[in-house]
């Protein structure tokens, strides 16, 4: 089911009065209220990559023939009437939880995530920055239209990439207000395009209300997002919310049909390994009921690790363990995973 044709308990809109602009932080009054189990219907518009400020943005819009409707719009006007901070992200929110508290764990269940029309993303890389950061010696942007109905970006005349639309950024508010670019405990600009329909993101509840924010749609992306950007995409997403009180969980992580999804997050990639290592090695020990030595072994065995990003200055690393793997074990079997006690 899309976006489109799925009912929501709530709605909320993009724009001046229901965004952020380059951060997330404690002291943003809620756009919404809701409580535990509802589900909400929120629109995005991403502006990475598109030229600043907004009479500029204008006449990319104008060159590239996208009607000013919609996303569109709203970003021209967002543009306009919303200061912008350190990072490039506009992020819809937050979202106020009742009864959140630190310590408790919100479960982000990603019922829908669609591209708005005019459907088009963006491309941008630039000089200094990306996993290669010597390779280009100018900007470089790139639009592309999609074929929504099709399933396809246009890259180029011989090349469509597939579309697999995702929400790059989803976090609940850190306790300080911090950049949007880097991921932290809090998840943030997580990247990992796992998130997709029928996932559910675990993040660690930080202040009263958890006061989720999302954006950062990404149309299609590589894991490792290695020049920069995705294929950066306004966006429209339908979640449900949960409430796991008092879970005590430090990380970030994540569930879909066939896995669980641990994170691990650091400046170092090294570390970032080690720690997506630990969380999975506490995973197997706990639905396994396995030895430190056992768990570790089966992680080395049977799961799976990959870098999720190395362009936000935090990197990030995640690892895949296979549901089926521990489809004997009661503690695993029989109910969606939910955080560790």
């Amino acid at each position: 089911m899309t976006a489109g044709n799925m009912v929501a308990d709530h709605v909320l809109r993009c724009g001046p009065g229901t965004v952020v602009w380059g951060f997330l932080g404690p002291d943003v009054p809620p756009a919404l209220r809701i409580r535990p189990g509802d589900t909400v219907r929120i629109d995005t518009v991403n502006a990475v990559g598109v030229p600043l400020p907004p009479d500029e943005a204008l006449a990319f819009f104008t060159h590239h023939g996208l009607p000013l409707e919609g996303p569109v719009a709203e970003m021209l006007e967002i543009m306009r009437t919303v200061p912008k901070d350190v990072g490039p992200h506009i992020l819809t929110g937050p979202v106020s939880v009742e009864g959140a508290e630190p310590g408790d764990v919100l479960a982000v269940e990603i019922l829908a995530v669609a591209p708005r029309e005019p459907a088009y993303g963006v491309n941008f890389a630039r000089p200094g920055a990306g996993a290669l950061p010597g390779l280009l010696k100018e900007p470089r942007l790139k639009l592309m239209r999609h074929d929504v109905a099709g399933g396809v970006a246009r890259f180029d005349e011989r090349i469509a990439i597939p579309l697999a639309p995702f929400m790059g950024t989803m976090g609940v508010a850190p306790t300080r207000k911090v950049s949007s670019i880097p991921p932290g405990p809090f998840g943030g600009n997580l990247d990992l395009k796992d998130l997709r329909p029928g996932a559910v993101l675990y993040l660690p509840v930080q202040v009263a209300g958890a006061d989720f924010f999302v954006g950062d749609g990404h149309a299609a992306q590589g894991h490792g997002e290695v020049n920069l950007t995705g294929l950066e995409t306004s966006m429209t997403g339908i979640f449900r919310f949960a409430l796991h009180k008092a879970r005590g969980l430090r990380w970030p992580m994540a569930e879909t049909d066939e896995h669980y999804i641990v994170m691990g997050l650091d400046e170092d990639l090294d570390a970032a390994a080690e720690l997506a290592v630990l969380q999975a090695v506490a995973v197997l020990r706990h639905f396994g009921e396995l030895s430190d030595a056992d768990a570790y072994a089966l992680a080395s065995l049977a799961v799976d690790f990959e870098i999720t990003q190395l362009v936000d200055g935090v990197k990030g690393v995640h690892g895949r363990i296979p549901k089926r793997l521990l489809a004997a074990c009661p503690r695993a079997t029989g109910r969606r995973w939910g955080p560790l006690p």
